[in-house]
């Protein structure tokens, strides 16, 4: 994939099809560490001990459209080129944990991409779960969760389109206010 946002969507689904009612995301950039993380955590169904130990396996997947799910591996490969990795923890009928870090200022990290749009379809698409985005760029960090702006718009749909809009726009200015220099 040629953006780190496409690998965060990816793994989101999993967490979406995993029947999650919460799903936060966490976002690390710290140049003066020369870290790059991605955090997802969800409160889905989990999965086994054996099936989380095995989820890097390329031919490991629970879907049954197909017999290969490469969004694990191809983000473990990505974060390997980079001289990072990625963990996993997960307990069955608990949740997954999902951390993979790579080096910031790696010449084969691929750049983040558009963050904005990723994280404004998943609101969208799925307006009956929180979604939690943390965005952290050095010491400033940007926080948005979607159950604080349900309890706002007091019954006006999160996926209405006008607030969807507002979403996107609020995203975008805030992750550019904290990558600014002070």
């Amino acid at each position: 994939m040629k953006e780190l946002s496409l690998h965060i969507l990816d793994i989101i689904e999993n967490s979406v099809r995993a029947k999650a009612s919460e799903i936060k995301l966490e976002i690390t950039e710290d140049l003066e560490e020369n870290l790059f993380e991605i955090k997802i955590e969800d409160n889905g169904k989990g999965m086994d001990e054996e099936f989380a130990k095995a989820i890097k396996d390329p031919f490991k997947t629970t879907r049954t459209t197909r017999k290969v799910g490469l969004g694990v591996p191809l983000l473990v490969a990505a974060c390997n080129r980079c001289n990072g990795d990625v963990e996993i923890q997960s307990t069955l009928g608990e949740g997954t944990k999902l951390r993979a870090w790579m080096e910031h200022n790696h010449i084969d990290r691929v750049p983040l991409g558009d963050i904005v749009s990723t994280i404004t379809n998943l609101i969208m698409s799925n307006p009956s779960i929180e979604f939690i985005y943390v965005h952290r760029y050095n010491n400033r960090v940007f926080r948005i969760d979607t159950q604080e702006i349900k309890d706002i718009l007091g019954g006006v749909p999160i996926n209405e389109l006008s607030v969807i809009a507002w979403i996107k726009e609020y995203l975008a200015e805030n992750l550019t206010e904290i990558r600014q220099k002070s």
